[in-house]
């Protein structure tokens, strides 16, 4: 048994004071007031700062220098998810984005093979192939095709614990989209330029989420909502969003955030290999990409991912778009994690949920993690 004590507690909704967390056998047995908790077992003081539920990124592309789809196998996805760990996510998609069919199929084994193998490895991320052409992003063109019947049955028959597919109705038809969302695949729209009204039709098929909010999507204006005005009017919602400074004005998160509250954000890194402690360059698909601030370019400026962790994005939302804290914590913890359909087991502190832990200090620096109930150390490995 371990006792954690010392920090303000966030339970995943609001922050509890003069509390004590009770661990034994990887889970969270108890939350109890400080002075009544158990003396025996393991004592850890943590000596302020907050204790929250380990943090939940559902778009990670690489870290650590590892890309996902350079190396979609168990051994490529324990090494974003190592690396990440570090940086107190606790549970990740590790996000394979449009490439040949060979490297999909691969990152689907691999997903399924690392469940239940890799600590934090939720199941997987498929970004496109089936996505618009008119809004590629840096996703290569040569590779986006519609997605065909035997596609969606695929996907189906390969998906692992978590399966999140982002996709655009240019190249889905809506009778797929409902196929997908009806076989407990998370739906996303991303990389987009319909209409409100086409987005709205997605939505009512079964899609739950917008893929990084504003980037690679139709805009809001008066007369035409676009895809963002679509995903931040719906309740049904929720929209990830990068929150590095660079893939979107503060403003424009301000507004997300105050449209859709913390429920409706769930913050995401789009990491790319420098992140985690890679290095500034490395090739996507024989091309370069390169560390410009927290974000990454190809030669001729195009994004391509960030250089943060979540962690980093649940500062920024803290300091800089100054959300509240609780609202900052909740976009990467309990609203990822409903998102995701594992909220029965991650995502909060309480009784019976897995004892998945980040400790920040009081100026939001990470000060320690802990994967079902066992302190990791530098290396992002149990100790």
């Amino acid at each position: 048994m371990k006792v954690l004590f010392g920090a303000r507690l966030f339970d995943g909704d609001r922050f509890l004071d003069d509390r004590a967390l009770v661990v034994a056998d990887g889970a969270i047995r108890a939350v109890v007031d400080v002075d009544e908790r158990p003396r025996g077992g393991e004592q850890i003081d943590c000596g302020g700062g907050i204790l929250a539920p380990g943090l939940i990124d559902w778009q990670v592309n690489g870290g650590g220098g590892v890309l996902f789809n350079a190396e979609p196998t168990v051994e490529g996805i324990a090494a974003i998810a190592r690396a990440h760990r570090r940086a107190g996510v606790t549970g990740l998609l590790p996000t394979v984005v449009t490439d040949a069919p060979e490297v999909l199929a691969a990152a689907l084994a691999a997903a399924r093979a690392a469940g239940g193998r890799v600590p934090g490895a939720l199941g997987v991320h498929v970004e496109g192939p089936f996505i618009d052409p008119r809004r590629p992003g840096i996703h290569p063109k040569q590779w986006i095709r519609p997605m065909r019947e035997e596609d969606a049955e695929a996907l189906i028959a390969g998906r692992a614990a978590v399966t999140l597919v982002t996709l655009a109705p240019a190249s889905v038809p809506l009778a797929l989209v409902e196929r997908l969302a009806n076989a407990g695949i998370v739906v996303s729209l991303g990389h987009t330029e319909a209409t409100a009204e086409e987005a709205a039709a997605v939505f009512d098929a079964g899609a739950r989420a917008a893929t990084h909010l504003f980037n690679a999507m139709s805009q809001m204006t008066s007369r035409a909502p676009g895809v963002v005005g679509a995903a931040l009017a719906d309740p049904r919602v929720v929209c990830g969003l990068i929150a590095d400074g660079e893939h979107v004005h503060p403003a424009a998160c301000r507004a997300a955030i105050a449209a859709k509250g913390a429920a409706g954000i769930a913050l995401v890194s789009d990491a790319m290999p420098p992140a985690a402690g890679g290095p500034d360059a490395f090739a996507l698909q024989g091309r370069r990409m390169t560390r410009v601030g927290m974000k990454l370019v190809d030669e001729n400026g195009t994004l391509a991912g960030s250089a943060i962790t979540l962690a980093d994005a649940v500062r920024y939302a803290a300091t800089i778009l100054r959300a509240p804290l609780a609202s900052a914590l909740a976009m990467a913890t309990s609203t990822p994690a409903r998102l995701l359909r594992v909220d029965d087991r991650i995502g909060r502190l309480g009784p019976g949920y897995e004892a998945n832990l980040v400790h920040f200090g009081d100026d939001l620096a990470l000060a320690g993690v802990w994967m079902a109930g066992r302190r990791l150390d530098e290396d992002g490995e149990p100790r």
